[in-house]
């Protein structure tokens, strides 16, 4: 029988978004229905109100989330009712060329449940990147759901969900920081941070964190930069390879999605570097770069698609490495919110007063 529950839509381009009480159908073949207990305010999510992801209002927002597995359709092994969950917006198809390559993080092929929530007139939603998780309950593909310790916060575990893996995949899977390796992140919002939390983690000797406001910069020494930069003051380009001896640093990751920051990530790196894009563009962008400098320098120039992770692999992981504090990702919440409170948790992010504010259940 489908349920009732309270979630938050946003019906149209900019407008306020609103909770209203959506109808979750009961899973069917391949899907779960899951209780969520924590979701993270990502900027997708803002993006999505904005209308730049696409056009196709209303969107149930929200997808940065933890929960509790409440019901599973015919054919569901992986996970069962009562299973403490990670959700994730790239279920593998393990049949595309890239999984039977051994290469699911690059699945051609995810999925999504394939029935709609609707709000109570019948009005299909589109749940925001595949999972709509502004909600007291959410219909999912039951690969979406990767299981991890239940012993973890809920609120620090769907941080994995997105930007927090996002960060950390853009430096250990992407841009595979090794130990001794100079690092430089260029934009230290949660993803940023995330990276430079990574970039530790992996060995990194340098970490260089840029940014225009001094805050994050305050919190990105916080999560592990050993040097800071304020663009706004000092040509970053150069400030890097001042520390880095002339050089530049062995990994650049660029977590702002800009043509002005990119640029300055691909001067700023080492010859035979590399550069990770991970912040997310939006469509009208363009880049020049001189072709002959693309060639000269060597190295490579890569874009992080939710970290390169594969879920089933990293989530468990990095929880496992936060519980014995050898990565602190409950450093990532800054505030925990209600359902009503998500309008206003937009407007302290695009002011940069947050990591992340949380959605608590």
């Amino acid at each position: 029988m489908a349920q009732h529950v309270q979630g938050v839509i946003a019906p149209g381009k900019n407008e306020p978004v609103r909770v209203e009480t959506i109808v979750i159908p009961d899973p069917g073949p391949g899907e779960a229905v899951v209780k969520i207990q924590a979701c993270g305010v990502c900027h997708t999510d803002l993006h999505y109100k904005q209308g730049g992801i696409n056009d196709e209002f209303p969107f149930l927002l929200g997808h940065e989330a933890a929960g509790v597995v409440e019901s599973v359709g015919d054919g569901v092994t992986d996970v069962a009712p009562g299973d403490f969950v990670v959700l994730n917006w790239r279920a593998v198809c393990g049949q595309c060329r890239a999984c039977l390559r051994g290469r699911p993080w690059y699945c051609f092929d995810t999925h999504n449940a394939k029935q709609k929530m609707t709000l109570l007139d019948g009005t299909e939603l589109s749940p925001a990147l595949g999972i709509g998780a502004f909600a007291e309950k959410t219909l999912v593909a039951a690969g979406q759901c990767t299981k991890v310790d239940p012993e973890v916060s809920p609120a620090v575990a769907g941080l994995l969900g997105c930007g927090v893996m996002a960060g950390i995949g853009a430096a250990i899977n992407t841009g595979q920081v090794g130990r001794g390796d100079s690092v430089a992140v260029i934009g230290c919002g949660g993803v940023g941070d995330a990276a430079i939390a990574g970039a530790r983690l992996a060995g990194a000797a340098k970490i260089i964190a840029v940014d225009i406001d001094d805050r994050k910069l305050e919190t990105a020494k916080k999560m592990g930069a050993t040097h800071t930069v304020n663009s706004r003051a000092d040509d970053p380009v150069e400030a890097i390879r001042a520390l880095t001896g002339g050089n530049g640093a062995d990994v650049v990751i660029e977590a702002v999605g800009r043509p002005e920051t990119y640029k300055q990530a691909f001067y700023a790196r080492d010859l035979a570097g590399t550069v990770v894009l991970v912040g997310v563009p939006t469509p009208e962008m363009q880049l020049e770069l001189p072709l002959l400098d693309v060639f000269g320098r060597g190295g490579s120039l890569k874009s992080s698609w939710y970290g390169d992770c594969l879920p089933s692999r990293d989530f468990p992981m990095l929880i496992d490495l936060h519980q014995q504090g050898r990565i602190d990702l409950g450093a990532f919440v800054t505030e925990t919110i209600g359902l009503g409170d998500i309008e206003q948790a937009f407007g302290r992010m695009h002011d940069g007063d947050v990591l992340r504010s949380v959605v608590v259940f």
